[in-house]
């Protein structure tokens, strides 16, 4: 529909729709989606909000189909909407670490691997994101949460260890 193609959009994807290796009409331009989707990626550098749908969206570089690329300009329509999402350092921030993680137990359609999520802020400021999925198929949703969990923890020893590299105290880690 032409009326809604410069509507905007609040979210980043519709969460309604999985991507998947589906059967919907190949999109006939694989170079022009690779473009798009790799300027998406150099955006998850500021742009955490839209890790996720980036991390959906590269999966699919070899044989993209038409809801893939649909999918890849609905994010354009998102950052055109919200120009000024991007990372803010508050000068009187508190040094806290806080982080958080979540699994998506078998949320990749195509293989049943469960997607892992995890983001740390220091004071305000988010300092670390990723979005990945995972290697092997979970058993359980406790079983693709553990994991998560455990990489986040990973990633959080590393951090502390990073800060105190830097001489920043860090008085407690949440």
């Amino acid at each position: 529909c032409k009326e809604n193609a410069n509507k905007p959009v609040s979210t980043p994807s519709d969460a309604s729709i999985k991507l998947c290796a589906d059967n919907d009409a190949p999109f006939e331009d694989i170079s022009a989606y690779r473009r798009l989707v790799g300027r998406l990626l150099y955006l998850n550098t500021t742009r955490p909000d839209i890790t996720f749908i980036t991390q959906q969206l590269s999966q699919f570089l070899s044989k993209p189909t038409q809801s893939h690329y649909n999918a890849a300009l609905r994010v354009l329509k998102y950052l055109k909407n919200c120009p000024g999402r991007g990372l803010f350092f508050p000068r009187n921030s508190t040094l806290q670490i806080l982080g958080f993680s979540d699994a998506d137990w078998a949320g990749c359609k195509d293989s049943h691997r469960s997607i892992s999520g995890q983001c740390f802020f220091l004071g305000q400021s988010l300092i670390s994101w990723c979005t990945k999925k995972q290697l092997t198929v979970a058993r359980s949703s406790s079983e693709a949460e553990y994991r998560t969990l455990a990489t986040a923890t990973c990633e959080l020893q590393w951090l502390v260890y990073l800060l105190k590299t830097f001489t920043l105290l860090v008085p407690s880690c949440l």
